[in-house]
């Protein structure tokens, strides 16, 4: 019961459009909310939220977190500090990629 309601929690937040990095497409915060580069079209914006709610997902799962420093995948612990964050061979990424939308 706990789990569903914290299910319902991550997939009712908000997905905002605000200016992200360049290169950045999107960003998902460990409270669930999702953020979408408004720069994008909207065709990009919406593939980018597809792959961002799958990392929701994740984080739902308990299988993705992270910190300043770190990046946590089901119990391994990655470093942030020259990692290509967003890299396709990453596992969080390789799901994530296989998951979202074309198109």
């Amino acid at each position: 019961m706990k789990s569903d309601i914290m299910s319902l929690i991550h997939e009712s937040k908000p997905s905002l459009k605000e200016k992200l990095q360049p290169g950045v497409h999107g960003v998902t915060l460990d409270d669930g909310t999702i953020i979408i580069n408004k720069n994008l079209s909207p065709v990009q914006q919406k593939v980018a939220e597809s792959h961002e709610r799958v990392h929701r997902e994740q984080i739902l799962r308990k299988d993705l977190s992270y910190d300043d420093d770190y990046v946590y995948w089901k119990g391994n612990k990655y470093p942030r500090k020259g990692m290509k964050e967003g890299f396709p061979k990453l596992e969080w990424e390789a799901e994530a990629y296989r998951k979202q939308s074309k198109k």
